[in-house]
């Protein structure tokens, strides 16, 4: 005889499928520090897919810098920052690991 509560496994799965449906919607590129003279844009890339220099989403991060700085700007450092992982349910009860990294653009403002 199972004793266990099947409402709280239920309650479970329904809890990761919005978890994953809010995690599938990951941000583009994404403003994440501002200053009067520049700041740094995110975005999500894949390795596999042709690595952050043809993630379709560096075109989006050039256009946010290119809005925050109309007299032009030059980029200080890139380079891979803190992305996320989450864990998807498969139907045998086990999870698996998907990791979604990101890139990082530091830049500054030319003076105009």
């Amino acid at each position: 005889m199972d004793l266990r509560c099947p409402g709280r496994r239920w309650w479970r799965v329904v809890g990761l499928a919005v978890f994953l449906a809010c995690a599938g919607c990951a941000k583009g590129a994404t403003l994440v520090h501002e200053s009067a003279s520049g700041g740094v844009v995110t975005y999500p890339y894949k390795e596999d897919r042709g690595g952050p220099m043809f993630s379709g989403f560096r075109k989006d991060a050039l256009g946010i810098m290119a809005n925050k700085c109309p007299s032009g700007y030059a980029i200080v450092r890139e380079g891979e920052t803190r992305g996320y992982s989450m864990v998807s349910a498969t139907t045998e009860g086990t999870g698996d690991v998907t990791t979604h990294r990101r890139w990082g653009l530091q830049f500054r403002c030319k003076a105009g």
